[in-house]
């Protein structure tokens, strides 16, 4: 191996030790600023489970059972040789472990954010392409119009009237839950996705419902990423539009569609994948209001429970899983980036 092989590599390691250690402390603050808050909030664990008529011998038993009589960085030091082991602790809503009950909610946040970053990026991508090549038109305003329309208006809004219209007034939508109460465990959970599950089990009007559940919060939460996305994407092509190439490529007659989608949109396209990834890490830690309007039984529905009820054990571990969503959204970004621009490798 060559000296210059070898100095890329070292390069390359470093790089990936720098990186390596980057997201350790970025979870480890997390985690640290996590446990803290949690212990100074105004909320008692302990009346959570004995209740607010518990005497005083009861309290100070759990208190003490729980490890709150001990120092905060004792606290903490149990905390992470336990979570190093795998283990958040037990929540007070369900008493079950907390990476059980994460794992027992998270594929329908994950089939419901999944449907709506396909729903916000299939119309948000074009969207923003159209804006950007009719700039300063009636079209670009009407779409800027739609995209701030989209970003500011609440989600839990977006979500009412959706109920209102499509469930209440049309009978479009299947309403609150998952699935209809006919329809529930009719078919075996393989892998915690309704809808694939019912795909793969054949029942056709398990699947009917299902969709007829999931289609309108789905778009709901399209909606608020396609105005994120659109709103990016027509920055991103406004900026290839006014390089000297596209220029040269039209003074040498090609068609409009081919120096847009082949050329201009090629070179955002590395942009837009991070955009996509943070897009979808936000639906999946931002769904919690499309989740309590719906009565989704998702990731967000059991984060606002634990919170109302004090359950720090359940908070913490849902405030590390988002942490660790969006680190591993950004590690895979930063991957394709090396994928699609050989100038980054």
């Amino acid at each position: 191996m060559s000296a210059s092989h070898i100095h890329v590599s070292g390069q390359t390691l470093r790089a990936a030790g720098q990186r390596l250690a980057t997201v350790l402390a970025t979870l480890f603050g997390l985690l640290v600023l996590t446990f803290f808050i949690g212990r100074v909030m105004p909320l008692d664990p302990v009346l959570a489970i004995v209740g607010p008529d518990a005497d005083h011998s009861t309290y100070q038993q759990v208190f003490i059972r729980l490890g709150l009589d001990r120092p905060l960085y004792v606290q903490f030091a149990y905390y992470v040789r336990d979570l190093l082991h795998g283990d958040l602790g037990n929540a007070l809503l369900t008493g079950h472990a907390v990476v059980d009950d994460i794992r027992r909610v998270m594929p329908a946040t994950i089939e419901l954010a999944t449907i709506a970053i396909i729903v916000g990026t299939g119309v948000g991508v074009p969207l923003g392409v159209y804006a950007a090549t009719r700039h300063g038109r009636m079209a670009d305003q009407v779409v800027r119009l739609i995209s701030l329309f989209g970003y500011s208006v609440p989600v839990f809004w977006f979500g009412m009237m959706g109920l209102l219209v499509f469930y209440s007034w049309l009978g479009w939508a299947g309403g609150s839950g998952r699935i209809d109460l006919a329809y529930d465990g009719l078919i075996d959970s393989r892998t915690g996705f309704l809808v694939l599950d019912a795909l793969l089990a054949g029942d056709w009007e398990v699947l009917a419902s299902a969709l007829s559940h999931i289609w309108l919060p789905a778009c709901i939460l399209g909606l608020h990423s396609m105005a994120y996305i659109s709103r990016m994407t027509r920055s991103f092509m406004l900026g290839q539009l006014k390089q000297e190439y596209i220029i040269t490529a039209r003074v040498k007659g090609l068609p409009e569609r081919t120096i847009i989608w082949r050329h201009a949109f090629r070179n955002i396209l590395v942009q837009l994948l991070t955009i996509v990834a943070l897009a979808y890490g936000s639906l999946l830690e931002g769904a919690v209001l499309i989740e309590t309007v719906y009565s989704w039984p998702g990731f967000g529905s059991y984060l606002t429970s634990s919170l109302l009820l004090g359950d720090m054990n359940a908070v913490m571990g849902c405030v590390l899983l988002i942490g660790i969503i969006f680190v591993t959204l950004n590690l895979v970004a930063d991957a394709l980036y090396r994928v699609f621009d050989p100038r980054t490798r």
